[in-house]
């Protein structure tokens, strides 16, 4: 156990959450990291959406294919479709934006990546939208229960090309991900299954299908082999859910998902002990993901100076944290949303089903480039740093007197060194700011910082 310093805190809010405000920090200041972790993860699973949801969630605008006549009809219907989808990804980055409890927003955001299912192949709004409400309310929860609701997700369905799978012809891509992606990892890796398995996986999944006319889930009965299958090396007349069942039952799922929790919370490198440990918490748990969770933000790992700043900020995380942490005045989230895309996230449109590779992938001579540009751009337009580009703009002289610094003077060495350990990972530059920079040059320079760019 350890009493957390503002330091502390910092990097345990940056790494669950977006970058904190002051205000966020002060909180948890004092606590022990027991009593801190678990305030944190019992307040994420208790969190309530507060924006106005959609206009399409409460009037769909959804055509059956039967009644579209003409190719410019369906070309229409899609159009609309997209947009009902920016509409929710809109949603969802002011929920990230204003949330008092962004692990909840962090966790969907995770399992979204996990489940990665794209609208440019599903089209349908609310198909996504269910397949996003499945993730949240599950995100700190059951694993389990999400995974048996991901088998029979009208937007899986589509995306893994499962509505059609059929006895005589059965399609392999649901199966295949469901296992290499989604639960065990890839076979030459974790040696846990089979081509074998995939393709009698497969046959369990046949008739699990969507009706076209509402987009719902549909079990096809005629369509559906009920022949024994071998999946694991057990044999029975399985179907989707005992497929589930029998992945559960094996302890590399447990492995593989604390694996990636480890990854995007942790540390590159993964610690195959506290990793162990905490699968084994998490199959005691019935698959509890907070209690997975618990274990890898308790361990001394998490904690080490080492991996502090070994994380690589992903564009939502570099967007969003400078947001909340600058208090910054939203008017247009669409631009910020566009921009997110712009830097290699675009939500709701995964690049393919695994996912945004994340790690070092988010970083290139490009994607740095661009980068620096978005946050020069933000913190440089108008006398008051006002981004309006952006439709973003912050008080910046109240920023500084938080950490005893002005917008005209030269901060002291003693507020240089705060503003260095609110704003880097690291608390320290990778370049020295040259001497004589005024304060709202200061924090400019800071955000050019490549350590900037790290959590």
């Amino acid at each position: 156990m350890q009493v957390l310093s503002e330091e502390s805190v910092r990097h345990l809010l940056v790494r669950t959450g977006f970058t904190p405000s002051l205000a966020e920090l002060q909180p948890f200041v004092g606590m022990a990291s027991e009593a801190a972790v678990d305030r944190i993860l019992i307040a994420a699973q208790q969190n309530k959406t507060t924006g106005a949801l959609p206009a399409f969630i409460a009037a769909s605008t959804f055509t059956p294919p039967r009644e579209l006549k003409t190719q410019e009809e369906r070309q229409a219907q899609r159009r609309t479709q997209i947009l009902e989808g920016v509409d929710m990804k809109q949603w969802w980055l002011w929920e990230m934006l204003t949330t008092p409890q962004p692990l909840a927003e962090r966790m969907t955001l995770f399992w979204h990546n996990h489940f990665a299912t794209s609208q440019q192949k599903v089209v349908r709004s609310m198909a996504m939208w269910n397949q996003h409400q499945l993730l949240r309310a599950n995100a700190l929860g059951s694993f389990a229960t999400m995974l048996r609701g991901v088998v029979v997700d009208p937007a899986m369905l589509i995306y893994l090309d499962n509505a059609n799978s059929r006895k005589e012809a059965p399609n392999e891509n649901l199966a295949r991900e469901f296992l290499e992606l989604f639960t065990l990892g890839e076979a030459s890796t974790s040696k846990a299954y089979s081509e074998a398995d995939i393709k009698e996986a497969a046959r369990a999944l046949t008739g699990y299908s969507i009706e076209p006319e509402t987009g719902a889930f549909v079990f096809r009965p005629r369509i559906h082999d009920t022949g024994n299958k071998t999946i694991f090396a057990q044999t029975g007349n399985v179907d989707g859910e005992g497929l589930v069942n029998l992945i559960l039952a094996q302890s590399q799922t447990a492995r593989y998902i604390v694996t990636k929790l480890w990854l995007e919370f942790v540390s590159p490198t993964p610690n195959l002990a506290v990793i162990a440990k905490a699968a084994d918490a998490f199959r005691q748990s019935s698959y509890d993901v907070s209690t997975a969770l618990r274990v890898l933000l308790l361990c001394d790992d998490f904690w080490a100076a080492g991996n502090r700043g070994s994380l690589i900020k992903s564009p939502i995380d570099l967007l969003v944290g400078v947001a909340r942490q600058f208090q910054f005045s939203i008017s247009q989230p669409d631009v910020l949303m566009n921009r997110a895309a712009g830097l290699g996230q675009n939500l709701l449109n995964p690049p393919n089903v695994k996912g945004w590779p994340g790690g070092v992938q988010w970083i290139n001579a490009t994607s740095l480039l661009e980068r620096k540009r978005t946050t020069e751009q933000i913190f440089s337009i108008g006398n008051n740093m006002n981004a309006s580009s952006l439709g973003m703009s912050f008080d910046r002289e109240k920023f500084l007197n938080q950490y005893g610094a002005t917008s005209e003077r030269e901060p002291e060495p003693a507020a240089k060194v705060k503003l260095a350990g609110a704003m880097l990972a690291t608390a320290q530059t990778t370049h020295d700011v040259p001497a004589g920079t005024v304060g709202s040059a200061y924090i400019r320079a800071l955000t050019l910082d490549p350590a900037f760019q790290l959590k």
